[in-house]
């Protein structure tokens, strides 16, 4: 088992910030990358819909988070009508590092450099556990649904 003093400086955020959330899940440290929710999956042997997945939009000249289901794809337009936005585009490399400290493949729902907007998907309620990424690609974590609602106060709609 890996401590919080071994982890990866982006993962010792994201430790940090479960624990402050009263959120008691491990970082787990995979042997290889899980940069896509079938990979994670794989590693962990769970559903792919169990990974929740971080996904960063620009939309109305902000980041937004969205943490989907790994067996589903976004429809922007779709949860822009539902959320009264004027539009979600998928932010840049850039612009994703610059909201989160984190890197594409590996961007956790907590541990950014200050509070995102975020949106959670609904179908991550089916789930008894549910998994996210840690901050790097090699990173992930368990919490349940609620835990992922309270972390990111995060807003509960359908993405798809």
């Amino acid at each position: 088992m890996t401590t919080p003093a071994e982890l990866h400086p982006r993962s010792r955020l994201v430790h940090d910030a479960l624990r402050a959330a009263g959120i008691d899940g491990e970082i787990v440290v995979l042997p290889d990358a899980a940069s896509t929710a079938a990979l994670a999956a794989a590693a962990l042997g769970v559903e792919v819909g169990a990974i929740a997945n971080s996904l960063v939009f620009w939309s109305d000249g902000a980041p937004l988070l969205v943490m989907t289901s790994g067996a589903h794809r976004v429809d922007t337009a779709a949860l822009a009508e539902r959320l009264g936005r004027g539009g979600i585009v998928r932010a840049t490399v850039d612009q994703v590092r610059e909201a989160t400290g984190q890197a594409i493949g590996g961007v956790a729902p907590t541990g950014h450099p200050s509070p995102l907007p975020t949106v959670v998907d609904e179908a991550l309620a089916a789930f008894p556990e549910i998994w996210a990424a840690g901050g790097t690609p090699h990173t992930v974590f368990p919490l349940t649904f609620d835990e992922l609602v309270r972390l990111t106060g995060g807003t509960v709609a359908r993405v798809d």
